[in-house]
């Protein structure tokens, strides 16, 4: 069986190592536009852009592991489409025949219109290349306007000056809801960064070699750099234009197939009907690039258990570690229930809905992760709805 796969990020480069892993001897072939071997994305936020990590150790593997390992890796290649009847992979004017295919293109960054075409100083951050033009401009008192809130605590370390706008009322609103939110925005603003919450961009000058940021009802924001940083979208062309189902990514079952048995999808682009949470979920985080990578090589080889781990994220901001769990999704929550002291930055919460847990976080209680996974997902009794109950005991 040979297997070919589109992208080479994460979950390609996961995938394949789980292949050889399981004893798969035959050929494997990773098609990536970029001109870097697979790479992961946290530490482009983090500690390249402090200038503490070079960008070689954000490598999944060096360059010498793929040959090890008998992986043909083509970067700098773009696939042109995907012969679905004729099981082949098209780029540019030759063809690669595949027995299974991993769709693992990943996602692009939304990108705000005004601004593209302003001629101001305007970035964005998703590849190790943005990663590395956004460190040589984050300088000491340099002045960083940031639409969204993306590297914002990385900005105010290097000592630039941050402006965030948010359109949201709370940064990460949608995903903690009102009162955890609120400890993020309270975190930013006791850094010194200038957060503006509820704002509707209208217009992007250049301005002096400027960016000339206006908002309604509100003065201009000047910038030496405009930073957007608004989400990202899935990277789904190649996959629809094969004739593959695709609604906010690929579409996959809950084992990672496509509507071809032999096509799967992972990692950011893989829109999965999720068997524990019931609905449809597509994740952009470094955990489910991993997990899911892995699993689909796994089904490929003939497993058959569906993927169930749940979502999870970490992010770590000035002196505030975070991971979370679970998918409160868009139905939202009807209760809350804080273990420990959200001020002080040091707790766990939970979010539930009727007489289930959606979603655990904790804030710098770093022995509270497992036991969150325990209980999301599970039944909201009594126990888990009182404080004064250990997290430990719920399990």
């Amino acid at each position: 069986m040979n297997v070919v796969v589109i992208g080479a990020g994460l979950a390609a480069a996961s995938a394949v190592a789980e292949l050889r892993e399981q004893g798969h001897s035959g050929d494997i072939v990773v098609l990536g536009e970029e001109q870097y071997v697979p790479y992961e994305r946290p530490p482009l936020s983090k500690g390249l852009l402090l200038g503490s990590t070079e960008p070689d150790a954000a490598f999944v593997h060096d360059h010498a592991w793929y040959d090890e390992h008998q992986v043909d890796l083509r970067v700098g290649t773009r696939v042109t489409g995907i012969d679905l009847d004729r099981g082949h992979v098209l780029v540019g004017g030759s063809e690669l025949s595949y027995d299974r295919l991993l769709i693992a293109t990943g996602a692009a960054p939304r990108r705000l219109a005004a601004a593209d075409s302003s001629g101001a100083p305007v970035l964005s951050l998703r590849t190790l290349d943005d990663a590395l033009a956004l460190r040589d401009r984050l300088t000491d008192g340099s002045r960083v306007a940031i639409v969204g809130l993306e590297v914002a605590s990385a900005a105010r370390q290097r000592g630039a000056e941050v402006t965030v706008l948010e359109a949201a009322p709370l940064p990460l609103h949608r995903v903690l809801g009102e009162e955890v939110a609120t400890v993020f925005a309270d975190l930013h603003r006791h850094h010194g960064v200038d957060l503006r919450l509820g704002v509707e961009i209208t217009g992007v000058e250049h301005a002096d070699g400027r960016a000339v940021v206006h908002a309604a009802g509100a003065e201009p924001v000047v910038a030496d750099l405009l930073l957007v940083a608004i989400g990202v979208t899935p990277s789904a062309t190649v996959a629809a234009d094969a004739g593959l189902p695709v609604d906010n990514g690929v579409l996959v079952d809950a084992w990672l197939r496509t509507a071809d048995p032999h096509v799967f999808a992972a990692g950011d682009v893989a829109h999965h009907d999720h068997p524990v949470l019931g609905t449809r979920i597509r994740v952009e985080h470094w955990d489910t690039a991993i997990h899911q990578g892995r699993h689909a090589a796994r089904v490929m080889l003939g497993a058959d258990e569906p993927y169930t781990r749940l979502p999870y994220f970490f992010t770590d901001q000035y002196d505030l570690g975070m991971e979370y769990v679970g998918h409160v999704g868009p139905e939202g929550y009807d209760e809350l229930v804080v273990r420990g002291d959200l001020a002080a930055r040091d707790a766990s919460v939970l979010w539930l809905r009727g007489d289930r847990v959606l979603a655990g976080m904790h804030l710098n209680d770093w022995d509270a992760i497992e036991p969150l996974r325990a209980v999301v997902g599970g039944p909201a009794g009594d126990a888990v709805r009182d404080p004064s109950v250990p997290l430990a005991d719920l399990g």
